[in-house]
Parts: structure tokens; sequence; C-alpha cells
């Protein structure tokens, strides 16, 4: 499925900066900023979050306590329910058609090792990930039988699951268009 992401070079343009800027300052990843594309399209309902560990789980490390593989456990649960985490309305008829969760704390591979047949994209990918020992990525696909009735999309609860989570950049793209939208807690409701 090719992303219409690519054609965000606004955006692009804004995240190298940001890469720079944490370059800057020694790689300090914002903690409590989370990012989420998400695309509807016809029936299709694509949703990719991009989230510190921090923001979920509360730590970075590997699990190795039994606390923190509990905690890492039960993230992964709520992640793999979208359906709730998102709060899509029912009347939409969504249902997952895939999903991946892709964390170290997972016991994933970082990312980066899976592209070895481009050795120009495997660099510009791994200095893309230099915070990946502590991202938790998860990438939905819903098929959604009235797509109509999914005129917002609320993170309310993606926050009150993640209260370390402050803000998650969005980036909509939907009947109306493209928009890039910054949610809160107080502000966690967006319109396609």
């Amino acid at each position: 499925l090719a992303l219409p992401f690519a054609l965000l070079p606004l955006a692009v343009a804004h995240a190298h900066e940001e890469h720079d800027h944490e370059h800057a300052s020694l790689g300090a990843h914002e903690h409590g900023v989370g990012r989420l594309n998400a695309v509807l399209d016809g029936q299709a309902l694509e949703l990719e979050l991009d989230s510190p560990a921090m923001n979920l789980v509360g730590f970075e490390h590997v699990a190795s306590t039994a606390a923190d593989k509990a905690k890492v456990a039960a993230v992964r649960k709520q992640l793999e329910n979208p359906l709730a985490l998102f709060n899509l309305p029912k009347g939409a008829g969504c249902v997952v058609s895939t999903q991946e969760l892709n964390s170290p704390l997972f016991g994933d591979k970082p990312e980066a090792e899976h592209d070895d047949d481009d050795d120009h994209d495997h660099d510009s990918k791994a200095a893309e990930h230099h915070h990946d020992h502590s991202e938790i990525h998860a990438h939905y696909q819903f098929t959604c039988a009235t797509p109509t009735a999914l005129s917002n999309l609320d993170l309310t609860q993606v926050f009150k699951t993640f209260p370390a989570t402050q803000k998650i950049q969005v980036q909509l793209i939907g009947p109306s268009g493209q928009q890039g939208v910054e949610a809160t807690a107080t502000a966690a409701t967006l319109k396609f």
C-alpha cells in the first residue's frame, strides 16, 4: 500500500529539522509527544502511531523484572485493541484488517535491520531511527462499512490510557484533504 505521506514534503522537512535539533540536544527525544498518521480513503482507514516508549510504559529499557514485563504486556494488549483505543464509532462498522506492533521492548529487532537489500536506504533509515531503542510503533488498517460515520477521530482514550502522553502530532488525510494538527488531552477530537 503506497502511503500518501510521501506527498508531505513540508512534514518531512519539519521532521528532519527536528532530528537535527535532537542531535544537538544529545539525542533527547521529546517525552510526552507521540506522532499519528491517519488516512481515511473510501472504506479504508489507516492509523500509524509512533511514540517514545516512555509515554506508554513509563520506561525505555528492555523489561527485565516481572513488574516491567507485566507493564509491557498490558500496554501491548491495549495497543492490540485499536477499536477501543481510538474509540472508533460503532456506527462506522470498522474491523481491523491488519495490525502490526513493533518495539524493541516487545523483543522485536530494530526496524533498521530489515532493509538489507538497499544499502543507501539502510543508512538513512538507521540514522532516522536513532531513537529506536525506545520507540513503540503501531500500524493498523481497518475496513469500515460506513466510513461516513467516521466524521472525526477521537483520541481521548489514547490520552486516558497513556497519561504520560501530553500531545500527539497528527497528520490527518481524509475526504476533506490533508491537515496537520496537534492533539492534546483537552483537544483530543480531530475532524476528518
